[in-house]
């Protein structure tokens, strides 16, 4: 393969800078969790407007 695999869109990068680059993004990589975590709370806490009821009465506070 002879594409590399990261490239310097603008300027001109030496070696040891893009080594570097790529220190930081294999340690941030490795750092990450491997599976999503679960949240807490499944459901959105907020509300589509368009599956709401038409009208509230005045005394809900809801």
């Amino acid at each position: 393969m002879t594409t590399p695999d990261i490239r310097v869109e603008k300027g001109h990068a030496e070696p040891e800078e893009v080594a570097a680059i790529t220190a930081i993004l294999l340690a941030r990589a490795a750092a990450a969790p491997a599976a999503p975590t679960h949240r807490a709370r499944p459901k959105a806490g907020w509300r589509r407007l368009e599956r709401e009821p038409g009208f509230r009465a005045p005394h809900s506070w809801h």
